[in-house]
């Protein structure tokens, strides 16, 4: 038995090969796999006792808490890398060698996974987006799901969760419902028939936003008069909602309301007009003649 162990070691401290003068084994790559592999779960078991911990004695939302967890694995990680490396063989100089040539290696193809991995930093401590914020990507209104180290997980109304790269939310405008006041003004234009009274119009739109169970009561509704329009007069009724996710939902209930409201009280919402305007040159006249 001593003699098999005596083989399995000098079996594990076999060098495989060497990176300078340090040679690297069977042994110091499975202690250093274990080391990295014990930073990862140690680091998950910090995150779960630290949010147990905040959730019970601080006010922290839980977009604070995520982004104190993710910061908190980024840097086990880290820690597990260069340890891990460590108990491999490689030293400081061997390691500054390595990194060295991956800093070359970021400079010509690793750009942006690079940036990505720094603007996902940046999210996590400036926090411009944060986990559960109601976000505009494109022409719909998205959740935002997780911060991760290349990109952020976002997730529509219609259950779309799209994939987004973490640069993209700090050299673009991001349009933030859920950040500082969550209140949101809605617009929902409508136009009537020439000769309509607008007062009577005004009052029948006011009523309409103060029925809706949804609609805030401060800021108050209100209604405003654009203009004269090429066959209409527009109106624009101005209400409010203090649940960004539910603004699509609302315009939709009231343009049903609008419309019922409109039809009870005679108001026609009239359809686009054009005049055309014929006029005969000499030649239309000739063949006119001939006829």
């Amino acid at each position: 038995m001593n003699v098999d162990l005596k083989n399995v070691m000098e079996w594990v401290n076999v060098p495989l090969f060497h990176i300078g003068e340090t040679p690297v084994t069977f042994g110091g790559i499975g202690f250093g796999l274990c080391v990295f592999f014990g930073s990862v779960i140690f680091s998950f078991v910090v995150q779960r006792l630290l949010t147990a911990h905040l959730r019970k004695t601080s006010n922290l939302n839980h977009a604070v808490i995520y982004s104190l967890n993710r910061i908190i694995h980024y840097i086990f990680v880290v820690l597990g890398v260069v340890l891990g490396a460590q108990c491999v063989g490689l030293n400081f100089g061997t390691l500054a060698v390595v990194f060295g040539f991956l800093g070359v290696g970021i400079g010509f193809g690793l750009q942006n996974i690079t940036s990505n991995f720094i603007s996902g930093l940046i999210l996590l401590l400036e926090r411009p987006i944060a986990v559960g914020d109601l976000i505009k990507h494109e022409d719909s209104i998205a959740e935002v799901i997780s911060i991760n180290m290349r990109a952020t997980i976002i997730r529509t109304f219609d259950h779309v969760t799209i994939v987004v790269p973490n640069s993209k939310f700090i050299e673009n405008d991001v349009l933030n419902w859920s950040m500082d006041d969550p209140k949101v003004r809605l617009h929902c234009p409508v136009g009537v028939a020439y000769g309509t009274d607008t007062q009577k119009v005004k009052n029948i739109l006011l009523s309409i936003a103060d029925q809706h169970k949804d609609v805030l009561k401060d800021p108050k509704p209100e209604v405003r008069f654009l203009g004269f329009g090429d066959s209409s007069l527009n109106f624009d009724l101005l209400i409010w909602t203090g649940d960004p996710s539910t603004q699509r939902i609302i315009s939709s209930d009231i343009n049903f309301m609008i419309d019922q409201a409109f039809k009870d009280n005679n108001i026609r919402i009239p359809f686009p007009q054009r005049d055309i305007h014929l006029q005969m040159t000499p030649a239309i006249e000739a063949l006119n003649k001939k006829a």
